[in-house]
């Protein structure tokens, strides 16, 4: 058995933590290359974990191979669905914890660790009630063909899935993932990001308490490069959800393709907000910092470029700048007065600041921000460049920041040609007073989600995914359950004779 060390967070809650890797509902000694996890406030090691190996990986999908085809593939979905609800009812008991963890290891602030209850964890909660309710539902059908012939489909569950999960929503990716993947009768291998662990090992702790079977829920932490890379071209791995970098997101798809593994991918966005002339003003800015500045700009579907029209540009500049600067609270992710954390790790603070270089060398006015926060730890102000244009690297690359790229137009072709002059096609916003228009412009914007008037909606019951070079296929409501399932078509000769 792994050990489990003892932590104690800045809030003043302990836990004992878990260690090693969880198969086959115990947690065992990995035999990878160890790795650090920081906490990115101070940028100091918290715990020094091992890696899962190749090895490591084949024992974690062999005990998913087992479940499966065992006493999980057994069960009626009804008692799936109790499963789901037990681990529900768990999550919810130790939601302070969970968004503790998060907030410890990642630097979630305000939004995401004081208003956690109400967030990240409270999105996971639901998404596993949604889940237990939807585990007996999942149905197929009959199709009339003739008289003499019956047809029908069933849906039934992919096998073993490998969800690999990214660090910027460490326990709602996970719930994302799992949840929809158990559900239809899957079993899963789960690979949390090396950066943000802490929380899938705990949630190891609860799959024991709800009394899963072994091996349904498996999670391998470790190096990228190695577990992840393993687990994507494992021959005996039926599908592979992945979250993360597009340039991640394509290794994948190629590892994936040695056995055609079904595959579902939510990769990277650069995602525009377009400011109509007729909009509220203060809505738009509002709207428009939160969707750019909250997690500290590490979202998918960040609204990092801004486009405004040319007669209220100036006002809706003064607007958000004014608007940034209230929030400017930059500093401890435990702490009540805070508003943005630190960045996840050194590689992204560093990348971060490479950007914002970028864009002053480049000729973007600067607004706000352009530097670093403090002396300690992985801190970036909040950076508000105007007058951009399209040719610039932070306009057409995605960041994962708290920077945003700001310029104006005249028309709305104009708005809606550089809103989709980009290889993502994640999500959108817009922002006007016109209910035609609205619907209008939503309908011509290359992305696969949109929002009027508002920026980052997201809910367990609505598709989530996007086009282009954003990812394929969709995560949560019934398109989830597509996703995790295959569909079977059963020909029944009721008497025709040859």
């Amino acid at each position: 058995m792994a050990a489990a060390v003892e932590i104690s967070l800045p809030n003043g809650l302990k836990y004992s933590q878990p260690t090693g890797l969880f198969i086959g509902n115990e947690f065992v000694p990995a035999t990878g290359e160890k790795f650090a996890v920081i906490n990115p406030a101070t940028n100091e090691e918290v715990i020094t974990l091992p890696g899962a190996s190749e090895a490591d990986v084949d024992k974690a999908v062999a005990a998913a191979r087992r479940a499966f085809e065992g006493e999980w593939s057994e069960l009626a979905a009804v008692d799936r669905g109790s499963f789901l609800y037990k681990l529900s009812e768990l999550i919810d008991r130790d939601r302070k914890l969970l968004a503790s963890i998060d907030a410890f290891d990642n630097g979630k602030a305000r939004h995401t660790y004081t208003d956690a209850l109400e967030g990240d964890i409270d999105e996971s909660y639901n998404v596993f009630k949604y889940y237990a309710g939807a585990a007996d539902k999942i149905t197929g059908r009959t199709i009339e063909t003739s008289p003499a012939k019956l047809a029908y489909v069933l849906q039934e569950p992919l096998g073993v899935c490998g969800q690999i999960i990214p660090w910027n929503f460490p326990f709602m990716m996970l719930a994302w993932k799992v949840a929809p993947a158990l559900a239809c009768g899957n079993t899963v291998v789960l690979k949390p990001a090396e950066q943000t662990p802490l929380s899938a090992l705990y949630f190891g702790k609860l799959v024991v308490e709800a009394g899963l079977p072994a091996g349904v829920v498996n999670i391998i932490p470790g190096i990228g490069s190695v577990s992840g890379k393993a687990l994507a071209g494992h021959m005996d791995v039926d599908k592979i959800a992945f979250t993360g970098s597009t340039n991640t997101g394509r290794a994948i798809m190629k590892s994936a393709a040695n056995n055609l593994k079904n595959i579902t991918l939510e990769c990277g966005g650069k995602s525009p907000s377009i400011v109509f002339e007729d909009a509220d003003l203060d809505q738009a800015a509002k709207w428009c910092h939160s969707g750019i500045m909250y997690n500290q700009g590490q979202v998918c579907t960040s609204t990092s470029r801004i486009y405004v029209h040319e007669a209220v540009y100036d006002d809706f500049l003064k607007r958000f700048v004014e608007i940034t600067k209230e929030n400017a609270r930059v500093g401890d992710p435990f702490s009540s007065e805070t508003w943005q954390g630190p960045q996840v790790s050194q590689a992204q603070y560093d990348k971060i600041l490479s950007y914002i270089e970028e864009g002053k060398s480049s000729g973007a006015r600067l607004l706000h921000g352009g530097s670093k926060h403090g002396s300690k730890g992985l801190f970036i102000e909040p950076t508000v460049f105007a007058d951009t244009t399209e040719d610039m690297k932070i306009i057409q690359e995605e960041i994962f920041g708290p920077v945003v790229a700001i310029s104006k137009f005249s028309t709305e072709a104009e708005a809606i040609a550089k809103a989709n002059d980009t290889s993502y096609g994640l999500a959108a916003a817009l922002f006007t007073e016109k209910i035609s228009k609205a619907h209008k412009v939503a309908r011509k914007l290359q992305a696969g989600m949109v929002w009027i008037n508002s920026s980052n909606d997201s809910h367990f019951g609505i598709p989530f995914g996007g086009y282009k070079s954003s990812g394929i296929g969709r995560e949560l409501g019934q398109y989830a359950l597509d996703a995790y399932t295959q569909s079977k078509a059963v020909h029944v000769n009721l008497g025709s004779r040859l």
